[in-house]
Protein backbone atom coordinates (compact mmCIF):
# COMPACT_ATOMS: atom_id res chain seq x y z
CA UNK A 1 0.00 0.00 0.00
CA UNK A 2 1.16 3.41 -0.88
CA UNK A 3 0.76 6.75 2.03
CA UNK A 4 -1.95 8.28 0.92
CA UNK A 5 -0.67 11.63 1.14
CA UNK A 6 3.01 12.59 0.22
CA UNK A 7 5.46 13.38 3.34
CA UNK A 8 7.97 15.06 4.40
CA UNK A 9 11.03 12.61 5.53
CA UNK A 10 14.46 13.82 7.02
CA UNK A 11 16.65 10.44 5.92
CA UNK A 12 19.88 10.04 8.44
CA UNK A 13 21.72 7.60 6.51
CA UNK A 14 25.83 8.35 6.79
CA UNK A 15 26.81 5.86 3.45
CA UNK A 16 26.09 7.78 0.29
CA UNK A 17 25.20 5.32 -1.81
CA UNK A 18 21.96 3.86 0.86
CA UNK A 19 21.13 7.60 0.95
CA UNK A 20 21.34 7.71 -2.62
CA UNK A 21 18.86 4.70 -3.23
CA UNK A 22 17.05 5.62 -0.15
CA UNK A 23 16.05 8.97 -1.84
CA UNK A 24 15.36 7.80 -4.97
CA UNK A 25 12.68 4.77 -3.48
CA UNK A 26 10.61 8.07 -1.39
CA UNK A 27 11.10 10.43 -4.45
CA UNK A 28 9.24 8.01 -7.04
CA UNK A 29 6.46 7.76 -4.40
CA UNK A 30 6.18 11.58 -4.18
CA UNK A 31 7.73 11.97 -1.32
CA UNK A 32 10.04 15.16 -0.34
CA UNK A 33 13.37 14.54 1.29
CA UNK A 34 15.63 16.21 3.49
CA UNK A 35 18.68 14.52 4.27
CA UNK A 36 20.80 14.45 7.14
CA UNK A 37 24.30 12.64 7.61
CA UNK A 38 24.28 11.78 11.64
CA UNK A 39 22.64 12.27 14.78
CA UNK A 40 23.97 16.10 14.85
CA UNK A 41 22.52 16.90 11.64
CA UNK A 42 19.27 15.07 12.34
CA UNK A 43 18.88 17.67 15.89
CA UNK A 44 19.98 20.57 14.07
CA UNK A 45 17.79 19.75 10.64
CA UNK A 46 14.70 19.63 13.43
CA UNK A 47 15.01 22.79 14.77
CA UNK A 48 14.11 24.77 11.45
CA UNK A 49 12.78 21.74 9.86
CA UNK A 50 9.32 20.00 10.24
CA UNK A 51 8.96 16.70 8.67
CA UNK A 52 6.16 13.51 9.30
CA UNK A 53 8.59 10.94 9.43
CA UNK A 54 12.50 10.44 9.92
CA UNK A 55 14.25 7.39 8.79
CA UNK A 56 16.93 7.17 11.23
CA UNK A 57 20.48 4.89 10.64
CA UNK A 58 21.37 3.11 14.01
CA UNK A 59 24.92 3.33 13.41
CA UNK A 60 26.88 6.96 12.29
CA UNK A 61 29.96 8.62 13.14
CA UNK A 62 29.04 10.94 15.57
CA UNK A 63 25.99 11.24 17.38
CA UNK A 64 24.14 7.65 16.42
CA UNK A 65 20.56 7.24 15.88
CA UNK A 66 19.98 5.57 19.04
CA UNK A 67 21.15 8.89 21.05
CA UNK A 68 19.88 10.93 18.21
CA UNK A 69 16.36 9.43 19.02
CA UNK A 70 16.46 9.99 23.26
CA UNK A 71 17.30 13.53 22.69
CA UNK A 72 14.43 14.16 20.12
CA UNK A 73 12.51 12.16 22.14
CA UNK A 74 13.70 14.53 25.45
CA UNK A 75 12.53 16.96 24.01
CA UNK A 76 8.98 16.35 23.08
CA UNK A 77 6.34 17.89 25.36
CA UNK A 78 3.75 15.13 26.67
CA UNK A 79 0.60 14.94 24.41
CA UNK A 80 2.30 17.16 21.74
CA UNK A 81 3.43 16.23 18.45
CA UNK A 82 5.50 12.81 18.52
CA UNK A 83 7.69 12.97 15.10
CA UNK A 84 7.65 8.91 14.29
CA UNK A 85 10.87 7.67 14.11
CA UNK A 86 11.96 4.28 11.88
CA UNK A 87 15.57 2.51 12.72
CA UNK A 88 17.23 1.52 9.50
CA UNK A 89 19.84 -0.67 10.73
CA UNK A 90 22.20 -3.62 8.89
CA UNK A 91 21.74 -5.65 12.66
CA UNK A 92 18.96 -7.90 12.26
CA UNK A 93 20.32 -9.78 15.54
CA UNK A 94 18.01 -10.85 18.11
CA UNK A 95 17.14 -8.22 20.59
CA UNK A 96 18.36 -5.11 18.22
CA UNK A 97 14.44 -4.09 17.36
CA UNK A 98 13.63 -4.37 21.11
CA UNK A 99 16.81 -1.88 21.41
CA UNK A 100 15.81 0.35 19.31
CA UNK A 101 12.02 0.76 20.25
CA UNK A 102 13.42 1.41 23.71
CA UNK A 103 15.28 3.91 22.89
CA UNK A 104 11.75 5.72 21.82
CA UNK A 105 11.99 4.29 18.05
CA UNK A 106 8.72 3.77 16.86
CA UNK A 107 9.42 1.06 14.12
CA UNK A 108 12.34 -1.07 12.51
CA UNK A 109 13.62 -1.89 8.66
CA UNK A 110 16.62 -3.59 8.28
CA UNK A 111 19.03 -2.97 5.60
CA UNK A 112 18.90 -3.63 2.42
CA UNK A 113 15.44 -2.03 2.98
CA UNK A 114 12.84 -3.91 0.86
CA UNK A 115 10.36 -1.71 -0.90
CA UNK A 116 7.23 -3.49 0.59
CA UNK A 117 8.42 -2.81 3.73
CA UNK A 118 9.77 0.73 3.48
CA UNK A 119 6.47 1.23 2.47
CA UNK A 120 4.30 -0.47 5.10
CA UNK A 121 5.82 2.12 6.95
CA UNK A 122 4.71 5.11 4.94
CA UNK A 123 1.04 3.81 4.36
CA UNK A 124 0.75 3.78 8.67
CA UNK A 125 2.36 7.09 9.23
CA UNK A 126 0.74 8.57 6.00
CA UNK A 127 -2.67 7.06 7.32
CA UNK A 128 -2.17 7.96 11.26
CA UNK A 129 0.31 9.90 11.68
CA UNK A 130 2.65 7.63 13.53
CA UNK A 131 3.33 4.08 12.68
CA UNK A 132 1.88 1.00 14.37
CA UNK A 133 2.81 1.08 18.04
CA UNK A 134 1.45 -1.68 19.30
CA UNK A 135 4.72 -3.38 20.01
CA UNK A 136 6.53 0.04 21.07
CA UNK A 137 6.90 0.99 24.51
CA UNK A 138 4.04 3.68 25.21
Amino acid sequence: AAAPRPLRILLAEDNPVNRRLACRMLEKKGHTVLTAEDGLEVLAMLEKETVDLILMDVQMPGMDGVEATRVIRGREVPGGFHVPIVALTAHAMSGDRDYCLQAGMDDYLTKPIQAGDLHRVLASVGASGCPDRATAPK
